[in-house]
């Protein structure tokens, strides 16, 4: 066949509105409506919650359900192996394996969750009860916070099986829905903490483990109805067994290293400066968890099709997916990042009213570190789609764990707190390097091609439209400065992303998929 000939079935297969490529367009349709809701009530709430609980409460109520948090390493281990597992069976359609991948995964959580409870009410306490920085007064109740936040936590570990299988299946309207709900009776509790006639931190954790509850019993009833394959039932498998022990078990070194990072972090800002900076990056991270939702709805939809393609055996796919699934998360996310990073203080005064000291810096890094974690997402999802993780994740661990010693050598010098979201950025960008370089060696992915087509466009689309958007910052203030900053960014990366961050063909792609749906 000629090279025109080629071409010509390379663009129709792979950019056209293929029935996979038009699923993902519709699904990260269906999330960002979702997103739009869920950040709107996040940032409602997180501001009413901060001025009714104040810095003290929300500052501690952070720091001790990090505590709890930091025992999750084991369930984000098997989630990330169930997730593979069930996405991969279904890429082979092996529905058998389907079912079987579901009970033992269940199997597997519920000792999870008796695992961390141990290790919780042993470890745990020990490092409630020694090493933080809690206000005597309100030690009574940062131990009912922690129970609380255990119970939480063991329950979202029973939900992780059926929201595995509800993405696996891609059956995200669900999935948004229920997100939607579990967001209102959030927004439910704010109202009804303010009544609150005892301990309102108390109250607030106790609230959300009732609607934690209620969700997982919702995602229990529609998956029972609805597939076939997430019906329970014990049963022993030991090749399976090791199969999903070995994938979760080099997985946990992954989980080990960002919980404990993640959580080591506030512990040691806590430990060298106070409750005041566990209040300003609990801010930070709802803030960023807020913006990250724009670019993970996004990846939710794409990481079913990139373990199939795997799965399938079709390479060329699975390359053009990791391309464009690593160039859009970081554009998606850019295009919300650069105002707010922009904005930042105005955003927050708006927002919370009561700024605590170094939320503004702490926002802004946090940002950054998520922009890098964008791009390199879709590379770190191949190598889970590929199995062979060992190798990997040692590394990546090392590299990640570096942050404790470098950011505790920091804070011994006396340096600002900044210092320590800086590091971590830092680190974030060299991870992402070895992981370019890690593919390389694993599937021959082509660097050349990859470092054309994602990191100078998305390089080239941060550099120019940074400029403007600053510009207008600068000379501008007030209500008029933050809507024109807001709206130039918004225009300027819009332009530079559709003519310089997208091919010719997916422009195409994107006209016609906008034209068939409007």
């Amino acid at each position: 066949m000629p090279q025109t000939g080629r071409s010509a079935v390379f663009l129709y297969r792979y950019f056209m509105p293929s029935e996979s490529t038009t699923r993902i367009a519709k699904n990260t349709a269906l999330l960002y409506v979702r997103m739009f809701l869920i950040m709107a009530v996040t940032l409602y709430t997180s501001r009413v919650i901060l001025n009714v609980l104040g810095v003290e409460d929300y500052g501690i109520y952070n720091v001790v359900g990090g505590v709890v948090v930091m025992f999750s390493f084991l369930n984000n281990a098997m989630s990330t192996a169930t997730q593979r597992f069930l996405n991969f069976e279904l890429g082979k359609s092996n529905i058998q394996g389907v079912e079987r991948v579901f009970s033992m995964s269940m199997t597997a959580h519920i000792t999870i969750a008796l695992l961390m409870i141990f290790f919780a009410e042993t470890l745990g306490l020990w490092i409630l009860n020694s090493y933080l920085n809690i206000p005597p007064e309100r030690m009574k109740a940062a131990q009912w916070v922690y129970q609380l936040s255990l119970l939480t936590l063991c329950v979202n570990v029973l939900r992780v099986p059926y929201n595995a299988s509800i993405i696996a299946y891609e059956k995200m309207s669900f999935y948004a829905y229920v997100s939607i709900v579990e967001v209102i009776l959030k927004l439910a509790i704010v109202f009804l903490l303010q009544y609150a006639v005892w301990d309102r931190l108390i109250y607030y954790a106790f609230l959300l483990l009732c609607v934690t509850v209620v969700i997982n019993a919702v995602y229990r009833y529609y998956c029972r109805k609805t597939f076939t394959t997430c019906r329970y039932h014990y049963f022993w498998d030991s090749s399976l067994y090791k199969e999903l022990m070995s994938f979760s078990g080099w997985s946990l070194f992954g989980s080990v290293a960002n919980v404990g990072v993640q959580q080591g972090i506030g512990i040691l800002l806590n430990i060298f400066i106070g409750v005041v900076t566990n209040a300003a990056l609990g801010i930070a991270n709802q803030v960023n968890g807020a913006i990250n939702q724009f670019v993970s709805n996004f990846q939710i939809a794409f990481r079913p099709q990139l373990v199939k393609s795997y799965a399938a055996g079709n390479r060329d796919y699975f390359l053009s997916l990791i391309f464009q699934s690593s160039r859009f998360s970081y554009l998606l996310l850019f295009l919300l990042a650069l105002p707010i990073c922009i904005c930042t203080p105005f955003i927050l005064k708006l927002w919370l009213g009561i700024v605590p000291e170094y939320t503004v810096s702490f926002c802004r890094w946090m940002i950054v570190f998520s922009l890098i974690d964008a791009i390199s997402a879709p590379l770190w999802m191949s190598v889970q789609a590929i199995g062979r993780i060992r190798n990997y994740q040692i590394l990546m661990s090392i590299l990640i764990c570096l942050n404790l010693p470098f950011s505790y050598g920091a804070l011994l010098l006396g340096v600002s707190a900044n210092w320590v979201l800086i590091i971590r950025a830092i680190i974030n960008a060299l991870t992402y390097v070895v992981r370019i370089f890690y593919l390389k060696k694993k599937i021959a992915l082509p660097i050349k091609q990859y470092v054309h087509e994602v990191v100078t466009k998305t390089g080239l689309v941060s550099l120019v439209a940074l400029p403007i958007p600053l510009l207008c910052d600068y000379y501008l203030e007030g209500w008029m400065g933050f809507l024109i900053t807001m709206f130039v960014s918004f225009c300027v990366t819009g332009v530079l992303t559709y003519y310089v961050g997208m091919k010719s063909e997916e422009r195409r792609f994107l006209i016609n998929f906008l034209r068939k749906k409007y």
